[in-house]
């Protein structure tokens, strides 16, 4: 089994999802605005049903290519949103998936560190080389989340995925290992640095 340990940033922190964390997850799943923007149709009570399984089962695949973990705030265990990783099946590459937040959530406003932290542990416990993410070109509000994260502009690929009966653009950003480590804060360094101690165990 392949377990992330708690990744712990300035304002949140990220951990494996719990079986507790169920109706959080069919909440944002199933949620019209909440899915809006997603790469994914918003789905129905069975379908969130059979997604929360498959992603609770994540930690035992072998290879682990999957990682949906749980946002919380720093102090309070409660999942308040997710945060992704799909790690590609060639070269040393990952894309970073799914990050949501609730209304209201007391982490809204840093998500982007729920992206840095992952990439940390992607860059150091992982070892990969290269990781990029996107969003619909039209959700505007995003280009400063992924520069945040430490990720730049690479291209636009037009219509990637078709939800809500229509096809849709996607903007693409990305960084290497080498390049967002040097600007990577303590926190992050330390997920970085501690990179042997926190191998999980297999």
């Amino acid at each position: 089994m392949t377990r992330v340990p708690e990744l712990r940033g300035d304002r949140l922190r990220l951990r494996e999802l719990h079986v507790t964390d169920h109706p959080v997850f069919e909440r944002i799943v199933t949620h019209r605005v909440l899915t809006r923007y997603l790469g994914i149709d918003r789905m129905d009570g069975r379908q969130a049903h059979d997604a929360f399984a498959q992603a609770l089962a994540q930690p035992h695949a072998r290879p682990r290519r999957k990682y949906t973990l749980a946002v919380c705030s720093p102090d309070d265990d409660t999942m308040v949103g997710t945060m992704g990783l799909l790690v590609e099946d060639y070269g040393s590459n990952a894309m970073l998936t799914g990050l949501v937040l609730l209304p209201g959530a007391p982490v809204r406003g840093h998500g982007h560190e729920a992206g840095r932290l992952l990439m940390a542990y992607a860059f150091g416990v992982l070892g990969l080389h290269r990781i990029w993410a996107g969003h619909r070109a039209d959700h505007h509000h995003m280009r400063p989340v992924m520069e945040a994260a430490g990720l730049r502009p690479e291209a636009t690929l037009r219509q990637l995925f078709r939800t809500q009966s229509s096809w849709h653009d996607v903007t693409t950003y990305a960084t290497v290992a080498s390049d967002w480590k040097r600007q990577a804060t303590p926190a992050e360094l330390s997920v970085l640095d501690s990179a042997p101690a926190l191998l999980p165990s297999r």
